[in-house]
């Protein structure tokens, strides 16, 4: 099968400086959605961008979305692009976003964070250079790689690239339902290359994400913030109603309390269940991970379901209280405590928030406080669920061991990537992740890094991926 492929596999070898020359330039621009003065980067590189696929003669369009929600800054376009119109190929859908974190060298980063260093054990450091720089030109690479070599392109492909995808994404559900029917109807599946390996040895392709509710807690009192020293033990602080009520909500051992949640949660099947046992994974590299040994469990199958298979409650913090250096004898007025649940099937998103109200709300009765409460959810996203054994996948499996050598595990994913969901939703069509980084790589954290063996044969796995896709069998 692909036959051409090892004439592709030389051409994305004998071009390697070059490729890792554009993701040079695309990290030296700072494009950081979460910083209003580098909206106009944003821009720049969604420009870089189109320009790059204009010249490997792909059809572009930046799709304006018009303003920022609260704000007076224009949203940074979405760009729309497609390689290829042949009615006798496959289309391929593929997903990616150009903005990064905000980094700064003062941060504890090591180099500049927006200057691409190459290190002498390949790591190839920069903000933005495994999320999500990295996989989306590894497209236009795949792109060119075929040109140089005189290959035919086996697809047709759809590119839908965003600059809003570290700020929420702002503006982009929109445009996809409404070209779900639109610019992207001809798709037969989508890909998204925007996650990463489970490991650093063993490459994976993901078909399920946990979904995420985000809670808030107010809990109000006093009209202003009081002296402890005059008013501490005549007036109910809601400092101490608040941390009553996140206490009562999990356990120690990551269990959550609130009645009506775990009964939602759909059966592990035996056979589900083994398909934990062959997994790539040491407890030993999340041990590194974490810096410490402090795991709930001290086994790989019950930690990976713990990850991806069964809800979490995490406990992020408390607006409104003091959170400096030193001491603050201050009671305050009013505190926001913040958590989240990681949804899994079958929990459903308003019987979830129901449970979480119910409970919230009948500890705080309990507590007998004069004070006030609110209890509500800032955000929600639905947990996503793939078949593995759809062709989308198989073809996938086939190109990762082409390129790697080694089956691919199956894995899901703790973490959410809402517009998955969106895609599937949209377009009707089955969505793979297909990652290119590895477990190490530090999205969002200082010395982001790419291994340059992943960037190169992450190329190669992304254009042989869109050769087996080409002739896997849809059934």
């Amino acid at each position: 099968m692909a036959p051409q492929l090892d004439g592709y596999f030389q051409k994305v070898d004998e071009l390697s400086d070059k490729f890792i020359d554009r993701l040079r330039q695309a990290v030296a621009i700072p494009s950081v959605s979460a910083e209003a003065a580098r909206r106009p980067d944003v821009v720049r590189m969604g420009q870089f961008l189109a320009d790059e696929l204009t010249k490997l003669g792909a059809s572009v369009e930046l799709r304006q979305l018009g303003k920022q929600e609260g704000t007076d800054l224009d949203l940074p376009p979405v760009v729309l692009a497609r390689y290829g119109n042949d009615k006798s190929k496959r289309t391929i859908l593929v997903y990616g976003h150009y903005d990064v974190q905000p980094a700064q060298k003062s941060d504890g980063w090591d180099t500049e964070p927006f200057e691409l260093v190459i290190k002498e054990d390949g790591r190839m450091c920069g903000r933005g250079s495994t999320d999500d720089k990295g996989p989306v030109l590894g497209w236009l690479n795949a792109i060119e790689a075929h040109q140089v070599a005189g290959i035919d392109f086996p697809v047709n492909l759809l590119m839908c690239f965003e600059g809003m995808e570290e700020y929420g994404s702002d503006g982009l559900d929109d445009l996809v339902y409404a070209e779900g029917k639109g610019f992207f109807a001809d798709a037969d599946a989508v890909c998204i290359s925007d996650n990463y390996w489970l490991g650093t040895e063993k490459p994976c392709l993901t078909y399920g994400l946990r979904g995420v509710n985000y809670y808030n807690i107010e809990v109000s009192g006093p009209g202003a913030d009081l002296h402890s020293g005059v008013f501490g033990g005549t007036a109910q602080e809601p400092m101490t109603d608040l941390v009553r009520i996140m206490a009562s909500l999990v356990d120690s051992e990551g269990r959550i309390l609130i009645p009506g949640i775990a009964e939602q949660v759909a059966p592990v099947t035996p056979d589900e269940e083994g398909l934990y046992d062959g997994i790539s994974f040491s407890m030993e590299t999340l041990y590194e991970s974490l810096g410490s040994k402090t795991t709930i469990f001290d086994d790989k199958k019950r930690t990976l379901m713990a990850r991806w298979r069964f809800p979490s409650l995490s406990l992020h913090g408390i607006e409104g209280a003091f959170s400096g250096s030193g001491a603050k004898t201050v009671i305050p007025a009013k505190v926001i405590g913040k958590f989240s649940i990681r949804t899994v099937p079958n929990m459903e998103i308003e019987k979830t928030n129901e449970a979480v109200v119910r409970y919230v709300e009948e500890v705080f009765s309990k507590l007998g406080s004069k004070n006030t409460l609110k209890v509500y959810p800032q955000h929600c996203g639905r947990w996503w669920v793939a078949s593995p054994n759809h062709w989308n996948f198989s073809a996938a499996a086939k190109a990762t061991e082409r390129v790697w050598g080694v089956k691919p595990d199956f894995t899901r994913e703790g973490g959410s990537i809402p517009v998955t969901l969106t895609f599937e939703q949209a377009t009707g069509k089955n969505v793979l992740l297909l990652p290119m980084g590895s477990s190490t790589d530090g999205a969002h954290s200082i010395n982001e890094k790419l291994d340059k063996r992943n960037y190169i044969e992450g190329i190669k796995l992304l254009g042989a991926y869109l050769h087996y896709v080409a002739e896997e069998p849809m059934n």
